[in-house]
């Protein structure tokens, strides 16, 4: 069991010592490298901080504008379950484009570049997994995603939007659980500070009259039963699929590419695809759609071009939220998921002209103070990190 992590030391070792040889030969040596090497981890550190930020911004904006969407969908006379949970996973063919440009980068890369070859010859032995191996994660994640989807989309039909944001607050405890274990994540002071408020924010928003926050009031006990029951229960299951695919990358993918996580996100969303599809014409609902587009409110176009567009911002978070995981951990881009909950009811004042009360924009000062907290413990995790290498 020790023995895989010290070859990868000397690997990775092998790595910096020739891009430290390489940037000292580049700079005529002797004590030029030290301040070139530092200079060089700056840099990277600034290139990290601006990727976590473009990350942060497609995970916040695309749930913000695929949640407000699908509030339209649903006000205007759209009403089927499955088709509200297609349209989190059928969006994947946008992604198709950017895949093969990385393949054809990834291609250019290696025919320009012959010095790394012997040692990712290597690396890739030692972790590439089998073709079997790597279907038996897509499909089994993609069976979790397709039934989590549609659990969101019975809770979103069922519940009061306060009510519901205050349920989906609970994956971040469900996230920290699974987290703790499948993923060996470290507590620190501030991260509970972090935790304990993101809760509070949303949990606020539960406060709110049912009228002012967008949802069906009169549904049957036992409809909202089933709604706080499905809304629960998705929330369990995002917080598990999250953990897990940050095990995948870690204990099984065991690769950093912008490629590997294009395959996460788009095999992933194919398997659900497949699956939601089978439920939406086994169901019958599918042969209603017709009846469906012509009932909505906005029109056959709009009716379309709402639901495309929920696809896109769906996948837009899926980049966002996957790259958070690839990049930082699966409870971070939960934390960043559940920012942006109180944003949803705010920009609702705007849309659709709902109330502004107070506890909102506590709220939303909660949401903020408890996002700064997180990264402010990252922010000491990279400081402490850097400091013996500097030294």
């Amino acid at each position: 069991m020790g023995e895989a992590p010290e070859v990868q030391l000397q690997i990775i070792g092998q790595e910096n010592r020739g891009a430290n040889w390489a940037e000292e030969t580049n700079n005529g040596g002797g004590g030029g490298g030290q301040s070139t090497t530092t200079t060089t981890q700056h840099r990277k550190s600034y290139k990290w901080w601006i990727l976590m930020a473009i990350y942060t911004v497609f995970c916040l904006a695309g749930q913000t504008v695929a949640t407000l969407l699908g509030r339209l969908y649903y006000d205007k006379g759209g009403n089927s379950k499955w088709m509200a949970t297609l349209v989190q996973t059928s969006g994947f063919p946008v992604l198709i484009p950017f895949y093969y440009l990385v393949l054809f980068k990834k291609t250019t890369t290696n025919s320009v570049d012959h010095e790394q070859n012997d040692i990712s010859s290597v690396r890739n032995d030692m972790k590439s997994p089998s073709l079997l191996v790597l279907t038996a994660v897509y499909v089994s994640l993609g069976i979790l995603l397709a039934g989590d989807c549609l659990l969101y989309s019975l809770g979103l039909l069922y519940l009061p939007v306060s009510t519901y944001s205050l349920i989906c607050a609970s994956q971040l405890a469900f996230n920290a659980f699974f987290s703790f274990f499948l993923n060996s994540q470290k507590f620190t002071p501030f991260i509970i500070n972090s935790l304990v408020l993101l809760t509070v924010s949303s949990a606020l928003l539960v406060f709110q009259t049912d009228s002012s926050s967008g949802g069906s009031s009169t549904v049957s006990k036992s409809k909202y039963a089933i709604g706080f029951i499905c809304t629960v229960a998705a929330s369990a299951g995002y917080g598990l699929m999250l953990s897990l695919i940050q095990f995948c990358f870690q204990r099984v993918l065991k690769q950093q590419s912008f490629k590997i996580m294009l395959d996460m996100i788009i095999y992933t969303a194919v398997v659900a695809t497949v699956i939601i599809v089978v439920g939406l014409f086994g169901s019958g609902e599918g042969e209603n759609l017709g009846r469906e587009m012509h009932r909505f409110e906005l029109g056959k176009v709009s009716y379309v071009m709402v639901l495309v567009w929920i696809a896109i911002s769906w996948q837009v978070f899926s980049i966002g939220s996957v790259g958070l995981i690839f990049e930082v951990s699966a409870l971070f881009s939960n934390v960043i998921s559940t920012v942006g909950l109180p944003i949803v009811p705010v920009l609702a004042v705007i849309c659709f002209h709902d109330s502004m009360s107070g506890i909102k924009v506590i709220s939303m000062v909660l949401a903020i103070w408890g996002f700064v907290s997180y990264v402010y413990q990252h922010y000491l995790d990279d400081r402490e990190y850097k400091t013996p290498t500097q030294v």
